[in-house]
Formats: structure tokens, C-alpha cells, sequence
């Protein structure tokens, strides 16, 4: 299990653009890497607007929001330009991503289980090291949960 203080996994995938796209890339800079199940989604669309509504105080701290699930580019294309969304989607498709951070097991709801991406937040600093996870992601309130101590 990935631990506070951990070194956080490198990965390489593509952004919804299809751009290659590395945590490496972001070496020296604070990054919010956030899982969520599926674009569009009640719970997810709320997550990524209380993001993007709290974008400039989380830039003004220094920090870059990457999101990431298993849609594909153009959802995650529309998502963006539907919510108007001002960071990046990570279109983790074969779900490599997913399984560095431990993000993908088995689901319940509404009595019916299933394998699922885990809604989970690690909060990774600029030396690459895991400083924060969040596994009870309160999508409405996801940012103060990021920010808060």
C-alpha cells in the first residue's frame, strides 16, 4: 500500500489530448493527482467543479491538478470543455495509472459489486514524494480537504 512519505510512482500516459504525459514532467512543482470513476458522473462532475471553482487559490499555492480515470480522450474532451475545466485529464485506458496508485479493486452500490476505480486523491510534493492522501473524498468539498492540515 502507498504510504505518506512514499516515493509517488512515475507513470507515463497520455493527457486528453493525446500528449505524452509523465509525473516527471512536473519534477520541482506540487501535484494534486486525483482518481475519480468516470466522466459526466454526478459525483465526479461535482469533484471536478469544485476544482476548477478553487483553481487559482491551488495554483496561487503552488499546485498542479492532474485528474485521472479510464475514459477515454474525447470524454475526457468533452468533460473539459463541457465543465470548462482549466487542468489536465489523464486518459489512463488500460488503467497502468490506476494500478501504480492502487486506485482499482472491487466496488459496492446499491448492493451490486463490482471492480471500480477507487475516488482517492494523493497530494504529491516537489521532490515526488507522497505529503497527503485523501480516501474519503468529499467531492464537494475536495479542495478544503486538500488544502486543510
Amino acid at each position: 500500500m502507498l504510504a505518506i512519505g512514499d516515493k509517488a510512482p512515475d507513470f507515463e500516459s497520455v493527457d486528453e489530448n493525446g500528449s505524452p504525459i509523465k509525473l516527471t514532467d512536473y519534477a520541482g512543482k506540487k501535484v494534486i493527482l486525483y482518481f475519480y470513476p468516470k466522466d459526466s458522473t454526478p459525483g465526479c462532475t461535482m469533484q471536478a467543479k469544485n476544482l476548477r471553482d478553487n483553481y487559482e487559490v491551488l495554483k496561487e499555492k503552488g499546485y498542479e491538478v492532474l485528474g485521472v480515470s479510464a475514459d477515454s480522450q474525447k470524454r475526457h474532451q468533452n468533460f473539459i470543455k463541457k465543465q470548462c475545466l482549466p487542468f489536465t485529464l489523464i486518459a489512463d485506458e488500460n488503467k497502468a495509472v490506476i494500478n501504480a496508485y492502487e486506485c482499482w479493486g472491487p466496488k459496492k452500490f446499491m448492493g451490486r459489486e463490482y471492480e471500480g476505480i477507487y475516488r482517492k486523491t494523493f497530494v504529491i510534493d516537489e521532490q515526488g514524494i507522497i505529503i497527503k492522501i485523501i480516501e474519503k473524498v468529499k467531492t464537494k468539498l475536495h479542495t478544503s480537504q486538500i488544502l486543510e492540515d
